[in-house]
């Protein structure tokens, strides 16, 4: 994650025994390829009584160390957590099976009982899947609660050849009267398009107990959707629904709505860049409207979603007591339409929930929906090819016309307000220099309505407020004052995490790796020139002067679309 990187800057190394029956190598970037280089590990463990969980991290092993380690854990009967993501860094994918199946075949010998199991950020396709195949249809992972395969790039084989283990699992586990009861699955970032998902879907049928489904990237469309959404109807208990950035269209939207129908725990929903569309945003407002009770989060951020059928989510969540966050961001509504959403959760004391919508696409109202008829299951893909070409024409015209706007602005004089007063939930909607400068003293409401404690909610603010800075006197004050008076109540406050502000901060700029899918700002010159002024005020902390260094410091082709920007704050930064 982004956060540990930021911390590794900070941190060194963990200590080997962290307490709770866990032993920790994390991170020690450990090259083992032979019985002999892994002798120091094997000690540790041989050593360790009453071992949990064993963490291995960030480290790499070969077939060989792989053995050792693994003779050691035979004698681990107490083990429940194996933490064994990102293991294998610069192995060959040959190497990965034996060393899995050596370390797998150690836990079976043992009689161990796992709880988890993470082998996440390992590249080893779908033949590593063989390789802790029968671990998983073991007797040691008839008790497994938690499975964490992100980006290991199974594909549709490894997809299909996980769900047989866990329906094997399930069936063998059954006989002894406690089927297995996973509660979180996590698999994102695999490529498992329709065939795996549909695998998949049918062993969580069989499962009934998730709780958690994490299954973002994964390429699939609503054949697949579709079959997922109907597995999860078996699984009651479910909180967390996560398939970021697949491609739901109208079926797999409408296809979900009622399965979410049905769901009576869901806390949480991600759907973000799903291309769920107005049709399935319908759908999905009638769910909402029917139940979902508990829901804390929806995000249904860049998925082509019209501006009525918007709405018409907006109106769904009035009885949504729960509710905490509500991202619409990146959808087509126009600012009439994000001004009317606002409106409408503000009548509900909803206001806050909302994300920002300054990605907003705009109102688009030609063909509300006529181009979205793509319902001929093969040739579906191809269509939403020519959709986005058609889009792209679309968006070079808007895009001249906008720059051309610009120069006429420019080159005039400058333009009266506009009538209606300008507040910040306006302003953050749709921020422009013009608004802010509006605002006037009321520009200090912009932070009072910031909820500190929320990291993201400061970075989105921060991120907004900057990008409308102008070289201009007045602009330029504006933005500076107004950031001072965010960041000042963010530093003064106990519950602000400083650290995690910058990461958010460092992913959101393009210039820090997040495993989530996050849109990166376009126009970096703002927030550079922003920062230049905020680190060198006395309520910024110089500790994290370094850390910033080190990432502006970087080859990075955002920040050399901004070499003047970039030179100012590394010679800011410099200097203190």
């Amino acid at each position: 994650m982004a956060s540990e990187d930021i911390s590794q800057l900070a941190d060194s190394l963990a200590k080997t025994q962290v307490g709770g029956g866990e032993l920790s190598f994390k991170g020690k970037t450990l090259k083992l390829n032979t019985a002999e280089d892994a002798e120091e590990v094997i000690r540790e463990i041989d050593a360790f009584e009453g071992l949990e969980a064993l963490r291995l991290e960030g480290n790499t092993f070969g077939v060989e160390a792989a053995k050792a380690i693994a003779k050691a854990l035979e004698k681990k009967p107490d083990l429940k957590r194996c933490h064994w993501s990102d293991m294998f860094t610069g192995r060959l994918r040959s190497e990965i099976p034996p060393a899995l199946i050596s370390l797998g075949d150690a836990l079976i010998t043992a009689g161990a009982q796992l709880t988890e199991l993470d082998l996440s950020d390992n590249a080893f396709g779908p033949d590593g899947v063989r390789g802790f195949e029968a671990l998983l249809k073991s007797p040691a992972c008839f008790t497994l609660q938690h499975l964490k395969l992100n980006n290991c790039g199974m594909g549709i084989g490894g997809g299909k050849i996980l769900a047989a283990a866990l329906t094997e699992c399930h069936k063998k586990s059954s006989v002894t009267g406690k089927p297995l009861s996973l509660k979180v699955f996590v698999a994102g970032r695999n490529r498992l398009e329709n065939d795996g998902a549909t695998a998949l879907a049918d062993a969580f049928r069989l499962i009934g107990t998730l709780e958690e489904v994490h299954m973002p990237q994964n390429g699939i469309n609503h054949p697949g959707i579709t079959a997922l959404a109907e597995s999860f109807k078996a699984n009651p208990l479910l909180k967390v629904i996560n398939l970021n950035d697949n491609t739901f269209t109208d079926k797999g939207g409408i296809a979900m709505a009622e399965a979410l129908k049905t769901l009576r725990q869901v806390e949480q929903i991600n759907f973000g860049d799903c291309l769920v569309r107005s049709k399935g945003a319908y759908a999905i407002a009638g769910a909402l409207k029917e139940g979902l009770h508990k829901l804390k989060e929806l995000n249904l951020s860049f998925c082509e979603i019209k501006r009525d059928a918007a709405l018409t989510l907006a109106e769904s969540v009035e009885h949504k007591s729960e509710l905490e966050k509500l991202d619409l961001n990146g959808n087509c509504l126009g600012e009439e339409g994000c001004e009317h959403m606002q409106e409408i959760l503000d009548s509900f004391n909803m206001g806050t929930v909302l994300g920002s919508l300054s990605d907003d696409e705009g109102d688009d109202d030609e063909e509300e929906e006529d181009e979205e008829d793509d319902d001929d299951d093969e040739e579906e893909e191809e269509e939403d090819d020519d959709d986005d070409e058609e889009e792209e024409e679309g968006r070079d015209e808007d895009d001249q016309k906008e720059e051309l706007s610009k120069k006429i602005t420019t080159n005039s004089a400058p333009v009266s307000p506009p009538r209606a007063p300008v507040d910040a939930s306006a302003f953050l909607g749709f921020p422009s220099p013009e608004k802010l400068l509006q605002m006037g003293p009321k520009r200090s409401l912009i932070a009072q309505q910031t909820d500190v404690a929320n990291v993201e909610k400061v970075v989105q603010t921060f991120i907004q407020v900057s990008s409308v800075y102008r070289d201009d006197g007045a602009v330029k004050a504006a933005v500076e004052e107004t950031v001072d008076t965010l960041m000042r109540k963010a530093f003064d406050s106990s519950s602000f995490q400083q650290d995690a502000f910058i990461t958010s901060l460092l992913v959101h700029m393009g210039l820090l790796k997040s495993e989530d899918k996050i849109k990166t700002i376009p126009h970096l010159n703002g927030p550079l020139l922003t920062l230049n002024h905020v680190v060198q005020q006395n309520y910024f902390p110089k500790s994290l002067v370094p850390v910033l260094l080190a990432f502006i410091s970087k080859p990075n082709r955002a920040l050399e679309s901004n070499p003047q920007a970039r030179h100012t704050l590394l010679q800011t930064l410099h200097k203190l």
